[in-house]
Protein backbone atom coordinates (compact mmCIF):
# COMPACT_ATOMS: atom_id res chain seq x y z
CA UNK A 1 0.00 0.00 0.00
CA UNK A 2 2.83 2.43 0.62
CA UNK A 3 4.60 1.91 -2.63
CA UNK A 4 0.78 2.28 -4.10
CA UNK A 5 0.36 5.42 -2.61
CA UNK A 6 3.34 7.44 -3.68
CA UNK A 7 2.70 10.81 -5.15
CA UNK A 8 -0.56 11.23 -3.28
CA UNK A 9 -0.74 14.26 -1.35
CA UNK A 10 -3.10 15.00 1.53
CA UNK A 11 -4.19 16.96 4.26
CA UNK A 12 -3.70 15.73 8.12
CA UNK A 13 -6.53 13.32 9.02
CA UNK A 14 -10.03 14.56 8.96
CA UNK A 15 -11.77 15.87 12.12
CA UNK A 16 -14.50 12.86 11.28
CA UNK A 17 -17.22 11.92 14.31
CA UNK A 18 -20.12 9.18 14.17
CA UNK A 19 -23.72 11.03 14.36
CA UNK A 20 -26.88 9.70 15.45
CA UNK A 21 -29.10 9.37 12.84
CA UNK A 22 -32.35 8.91 14.93
CA UNK A 23 -33.46 5.81 12.51
CA UNK A 24 -33.13 1.98 13.54
CA UNK A 25 -30.53 0.41 11.38
CA UNK A 26 -32.31 -2.31 8.74
CA UNK A 27 -31.68 -5.24 7.10
CA UNK A 28 -33.91 -7.05 4.04
CA UNK A 29 -37.50 -8.47 4.67
CA UNK A 30 -36.46 -11.52 2.56
CA UNK A 31 -33.79 -13.00 0.65
CA UNK A 32 -33.18 -12.43 -3.04
CA UNK A 33 -30.92 -13.59 -5.76
CA UNK A 34 -29.43 -12.53 -9.09
CA UNK A 35 -27.37 -14.59 -11.66
CA UNK A 36 -25.15 -13.52 -14.18
CA UNK A 37 -21.51 -13.28 -15.55
CA UNK A 38 -18.73 -11.33 -13.87
CA UNK A 39 -17.18 -8.83 -15.12
CA UNK A 40 -13.34 -10.20 -15.09
CA UNK A 41 -13.34 -13.66 -14.63
CA UNK A 42 -16.27 -14.26 -16.99
CA UNK A 43 -17.98 -17.00 -15.09
CA UNK A 44 -21.46 -16.94 -14.05
CA UNK A 45 -22.38 -16.61 -10.50
CA UNK A 46 -25.39 -16.28 -8.20
CA UNK A 47 -25.21 -13.51 -5.40
CA UNK A 48 -27.82 -14.47 -2.89
CA UNK A 49 -28.72 -11.32 -0.38
CA UNK A 50 -29.69 -12.50 2.73
CA UNK A 51 -31.41 -10.68 5.96
CA UNK A 52 -28.61 -10.01 8.94
CA UNK A 53 -28.96 -9.16 12.44
CA UNK A 54 -28.54 -5.55 13.60
CA UNK A 55 -24.65 -4.54 14.09
CA UNK A 56 -23.11 -7.58 11.99
CA UNK A 57 -23.07 -5.12 8.93
CA UNK A 58 -22.30 -6.03 5.43
CA UNK A 59 -20.89 -8.78 4.33
CA UNK A 60 -20.21 -11.64 2.28
CA UNK A 61 -19.96 -15.13 2.09
CA UNK A 62 -17.50 -16.93 -0.51
CA UNK A 63 -15.96 -20.51 -0.29
CA UNK A 64 -17.96 -20.39 3.49
CA UNK A 65 -15.21 -17.66 4.48
CA UNK A 66 -16.63 -14.61 5.83
CA UNK A 67 -15.45 -10.96 4.47
CA UNK A 68 -16.82 -8.02 5.71
CA UNK A 69 -17.51 -5.02 3.28
CA UNK A 70 -14.96 -2.70 5.69
CA UNK A 71 -12.95 -1.23 4.11
CA UNK A 72 -9.66 -2.80 6.06
CA UNK A 73 -10.17 -5.71 3.64
CA UNK A 74 -10.37 -3.75 0.60
CA UNK A 75 -7.18 -4.55 -1.40
CA UNK A 76 -5.63 -1.25 -2.55
CA UNK A 77 -3.96 -2.43 -5.93
CA UNK A 78 -7.36 -4.43 -7.62
CA UNK A 79 -7.36 -3.57 -11.17
CA UNK A 80 -10.77 -1.70 -13.00
CA UNK A 81 -12.70 -3.04 -9.93
CA UNK A 82 -12.96 -3.29 -6.09
CA UNK A 83 -11.88 -6.36 -4.44
CA UNK A 84 -12.32 -7.48 -0.68
CA UNK A 85 -10.15 -10.36 0.72
CA UNK A 86 -10.39 -11.55 4.05
CA UNK A 87 -6.98 -10.98 5.79
CA UNK A 88 -3.53 -11.61 4.11
CA UNK A 89 -3.99 -15.09 1.45
CA UNK A 90 -8.03 -15.10 2.60
CA UNK A 91 -11.10 -15.35 0.22
CA UNK A 92 -11.57 -12.83 -1.98
CA UNK A 93 -14.76 -11.53 -3.51
CA UNK A 94 -14.41 -9.11 -6.39
CA UNK A 95 -16.15 -6.52 -8.30
CA UNK A 96 -18.89 -5.29 -4.86
CA UNK A 97 -19.02 -1.81 -5.80
CA UNK A 98 -22.30 -2.34 -8.12
CA UNK A 99 -24.48 -4.37 -5.17
CA UNK A 100 -22.57 -2.23 -2.57
CA UNK A 101 -23.84 1.22 -3.84
CA UNK A 102 -27.08 0.08 -4.00
CA UNK A 103 -27.08 -1.43 -0.51
CA UNK A 104 -25.73 2.25 0.44
CA UNK A 105 -27.90 4.58 -1.00
CA UNK A 106 -31.37 2.67 0.01
CA UNK A 107 -30.34 1.92 3.29
CA UNK A 108 -29.40 -1.89 3.95
CA UNK A 109 -27.39 -1.33 6.35
CA UNK A 110 -26.84 -5.47 7.79
CA UNK A 111 -26.94 -8.06 4.80
CA UNK A 112 -25.19 -11.60 3.99
CA UNK A 113 -24.20 -12.17 0.26
CA UNK A 114 -23.67 -15.40 -0.60
CA UNK A 115 -21.42 -15.80 -3.61
CA UNK A 116 -21.60 -19.03 -5.69
CA UNK A 117 -20.17 -19.86 -8.82
CA UNK A 118 -16.99 -17.93 -8.67
CA UNK A 119 -15.73 -15.08 -6.41
CA UNK A 120 -17.14 -12.52 -8.61
CA UNK A 121 -20.32 -10.38 -8.10
CA UNK A 122 -22.49 -10.63 -11.11
CA UNK A 123 -22.20 -7.71 -13.57
CA UNK A 124 -26.15 -7.62 -14.91
CA UNK A 125 -26.48 -5.57 -17.38
CA UNK A 126 -23.59 -3.16 -16.14
CA UNK A 127 -25.56 -0.53 -13.40
CA UNK A 128 -27.03 -0.82 -10.06
CA UNK A 129 -30.36 -0.73 -11.79
CA UNK A 130 -30.93 -4.48 -11.46
CA UNK A 131 -29.84 -4.60 -7.51
CA UNK A 132 -31.92 -1.85 -6.77
CA UNK A 133 -35.46 -3.53 -8.13
CA UNK A 134 -33.68 -6.57 -6.28
CA UNK A 135 -34.00 -5.09 -3.13
CA UNK A 136 -37.02 -2.85 -3.41
CA UNK A 137 -38.55 -6.32 -4.23
CA UNK A 138 -37.37 -7.92 -1.31
CA UNK A 139 -38.47 -4.87 1.14
CA UNK A 140 -36.83 -3.32 4.14
CA UNK A 141 -37.44 -3.65 8.10
CA UNK A 142 -36.10 -2.69 10.88
CA UNK A 143 -33.23 -5.47 12.32
CA UNK A 144 -32.94 -6.72 15.24
CA UNK A 145 -29.74 -8.16 17.17
CA UNK A 146 -29.41 -11.24 18.52
CA UNK A 147 -31.46 -9.84 21.57
CA UNK A 148 -34.18 -9.04 19.74
CA UNK A 149 -33.62 -5.58 20.19
CA UNK A 150 -33.34 -2.75 17.19
CA UNK A 151 -29.85 -0.56 17.05
CA UNK A 152 -29.84 3.32 16.32
CA UNK A 153 -27.94 3.82 12.74
CA UNK A 154 -25.00 5.83 13.12
CA UNK A 155 -23.48 7.94 9.97
CA UNK A 156 -20.15 9.53 9.83
CA UNK A 157 -19.73 12.81 9.82
CA UNK A 158 -17.35 15.28 8.39
CA UNK A 159 -16.04 18.01 10.70
CA UNK A 160 -13.43 19.40 8.57
CA UNK A 161 -12.26 19.59 4.82
CA UNK A 162 -9.84 16.94 3.90
CA UNK A 163 -8.54 15.88 0.62
CA UNK A 164 -6.10 13.56 -1.27
CA UNK A 165 -4.53 14.42 -4.56
CA UNK A 166 -2.52 13.16 -7.20
CA UNK A 167 -0.93 14.59 -10.25
CA UNK A 168 -4.22 16.67 -11.47
CA UNK A 169 -6.69 13.91 -9.96
CA UNK A 170 -8.43 14.73 -6.42
CA UNK A 171 -11.00 13.51 -3.93
CA UNK A 172 -12.23 16.30 -1.06
CA UNK A 173 -15.41 16.15 1.55
CA UNK A 174 -16.46 19.20 2.99
CA UNK A 175 -18.63 19.92 6.01
CA UNK A 176 -22.01 19.60 5.16
CA UNK A 177 -25.53 19.32 6.54
CA UNK A 178 -26.48 16.83 4.16
CA UNK A 179 -24.94 13.98 1.57
CA UNK A 180 -23.46 16.29 -1.44
CA UNK A 181 -21.57 14.71 -4.52
CA UNK A 182 -19.63 16.86 -6.95
CA UNK A 183 -18.13 14.56 -9.74
CA UNK A 184 -15.59 15.30 -12.68
CA UNK A 185 -14.25 12.83 -15.09
CA UNK A 186 -12.17 13.79 -18.06
CA UNK A 187 -11.03 11.40 -21.33
CA UNK A 188 -9.66 13.83 -24.20
CA UNK A 189 -8.81 10.72 -26.24
CA UNK A 190 -12.86 9.78 -26.42
CA UNK A 191 -14.18 13.21 -27.62
CA UNK A 192 -17.65 11.15 -27.59
CA UNK A 193 -16.76 11.51 -23.43
CA UNK A 194 -14.98 14.35 -23.36
CA UNK A 195 -15.36 16.60 -19.68
CA UNK A 196 -18.46 15.65 -17.57
CA UNK A 197 -19.43 17.44 -14.70
CA UNK A 198 -22.44 15.59 -12.38
CA UNK A 199 -23.67 17.61 -9.52
CA UNK A 200 -26.47 15.89 -6.98
CA UNK A 201 -27.57 15.54 -3.44
CA UNK A 202 -28.62 12.21 -2.25
CA UNK A 203 -31.26 9.57 -1.38
CA UNK A 204 -33.05 6.92 -2.54
CA UNK A 205 -35.19 8.48 -4.72
CA UNK A 206 -32.42 10.34 -6.31
CA UNK A 207 -29.97 7.84 -6.33
CA UNK A 208 -32.61 5.15 -8.54
CA UNK A 209 -33.34 7.54 -10.34
CA UNK A 210 -30.46 9.39 -11.67
CA UNK A 211 -27.52 7.50 -10.80
CA UNK A 212 -28.43 3.88 -10.38
CA UNK A 213 -29.03 2.79 -14.28
CA UNK A 214 -26.14 4.71 -15.23
CA UNK A 215 -23.67 1.73 -16.64
CA UNK A 216 -20.16 1.03 -17.02
CA UNK A 217 -17.99 1.90 -19.96
CA UNK A 218 -14.65 1.47 -21.70
CA UNK A 219 -12.75 2.55 -24.37
CA UNK A 220 -12.73 0.65 -27.69
CA UNK A 221 -9.32 0.68 -28.29
CA UNK A 222 -7.77 -0.49 -24.67
CA UNK A 223 -10.21 -3.62 -24.72
CA UNK A 224 -7.73 -6.06 -25.98
CA UNK A 225 -5.07 -4.71 -23.74
CA UNK A 226 -7.06 -5.48 -20.65
CA UNK A 227 -8.18 -8.67 -22.20
CA UNK A 228 -4.42 -9.51 -22.46
CA UNK A 229 -4.17 -8.80 -18.97
CA UNK A 230 -6.93 -11.29 -17.89
CA UNK A 231 -9.52 -8.64 -17.09
CA UNK A 232 -12.77 -7.82 -18.34
CA UNK A 233 -13.44 -11.75 -19.79
CA UNK A 234 -16.90 -11.19 -19.28
CA UNK A 235 -17.60 -7.86 -20.42
CA UNK A 236 -19.35 -7.30 -23.53
CA UNK A 237 -21.99 -4.85 -25.34
CA UNK A 238 -24.98 -6.27 -23.29
CA UNK A 239 -22.96 -4.90 -19.81
CA UNK A 240 -20.82 -2.15 -20.80
CA UNK A 241 -21.05 1.10 -22.80
CA UNK A 242 -18.13 0.78 -25.29
CA UNK A 243 -16.75 4.08 -26.68
CA UNK A 244 -14.53 4.54 -29.78
CA UNK A 245 -11.58 7.23 -30.10
CA UNK A 246 -12.78 8.12 -33.22
CA UNK A 247 -16.17 6.33 -33.78
CA UNK A 248 -17.70 7.75 -30.59
CA UNK A 249 -20.30 4.99 -29.00
CA UNK A 250 -20.67 1.69 -30.35
CA UNK A 251 -23.93 0.45 -28.66
CA UNK A 252 -25.94 3.31 -28.18
CA UNK A 253 -28.47 4.74 -26.65
CA UNK A 254 -26.91 6.25 -23.72
CA UNK A 255 -29.33 6.73 -20.71
CA UNK A 256 -28.23 9.68 -19.99
CA UNK A 257 -26.08 12.30 -22.11
CA UNK A 258 -23.31 12.24 -19.21
CA UNK A 259 -23.86 8.61 -18.25
CA UNK A 260 -20.40 8.13 -17.71
CA UNK A 261 -19.58 10.62 -15.15
CA UNK A 262 -23.25 9.30 -13.13
CA UNK A 263 -21.80 5.80 -13.32
CA UNK A 264 -17.93 7.33 -11.83
CA UNK A 265 -20.44 8.43 -8.91
CA UNK A 266 -21.85 4.93 -8.69
CA UNK A 267 -18.69 3.73 -8.18
CA UNK A 268 -17.61 6.57 -5.37
CA UNK A 269 -20.66 5.66 -3.31
CA UNK A 270 -20.24 1.84 -3.48
CA UNK A 271 -16.11 2.43 -2.54
CA UNK A 272 -16.93 4.73 0.27
CA UNK A 273 -19.57 2.47 1.48
CA UNK A 274 -16.85 0.84 2.92
CA UNK A 275 -16.47 3.21 5.53
CA UNK A 276 -19.17 1.34 7.24
CA UNK A 277 -18.82 0.00 10.41
CA UNK A 278 -21.19 -2.21 12.46
CA UNK A 279 -24.67 -1.74 10.32
CA UNK A 280 -23.60 1.86 10.72
CA UNK A 281 -24.08 4.10 7.23
CA UNK A 282 -20.87 4.26 5.26
CA UNK A 283 -21.35 7.35 2.76
CA UNK A 284 -19.94 10.61 4.91
CA UNK A 285 -21.66 13.15 5.49
CA UNK A 286 -20.43 15.86 3.54
CA UNK A 287 -19.70 17.24 0.09
CA UNK A 288 -17.69 15.40 -1.19
CA UNK A 289 -15.58 16.74 -4.55
CA UNK A 290 -13.84 14.47 -6.96
CA UNK A 291 -12.18 14.65 -9.94
CA UNK A 292 -10.61 12.03 -12.11
CA UNK A 293 -10.89 9.84 -9.26
CA UNK A 294 -10.64 5.82 -9.10
CA UNK A 295 -10.97 2.84 -7.33
CA UNK A 296 -7.31 3.23 -5.20
CA UNK A 297 -8.11 6.89 -4.92
CA UNK A 298 -11.54 5.82 -3.34
CA UNK A 299 -10.10 3.39 -1.49
CA UNK A 300 -7.21 5.76 -0.14
CA UNK A 301 -9.49 8.27 1.10
CA UNK A 302 -11.65 5.89 3.13
CA UNK A 303 -7.90 4.88 4.74
CA UNK A 304 -7.31 8.36 5.24
CA UNK A 305 -10.78 9.76 7.03
CA UNK A 306 -11.51 6.87 8.72
CA UNK A 307 -8.42 6.81 10.94
CA UNK A 308 -6.47 3.30 12.86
Amino acid sequence: AAAAARGLKSVARAAFSWKPTGRAQQTLAAAVSRSGVGLHSGARATATLLPARAGEGRYFVVEEARVAAEVGNAEPQSPLCTTLRSGSGGARVRTVEHLLSAMEALGVDNCRVEVSGGDEIPLLDGSAQEWVEAIRGAGLCAAEDIGGQKLEKLAPKIDEPVYLRKDDCFVAAFPSSQIHITYGIDFPKAPAIGCQWFNTFLDADIYSSKIAPARTFCIFEEVEKMRGAGLIKGGSLENAMVCSMSGGWLNPPLRFDDEPCRHKILDLIGDFSLLARNGSQGFPIAHVVAYKAHHFCHWYYNCLIRGP
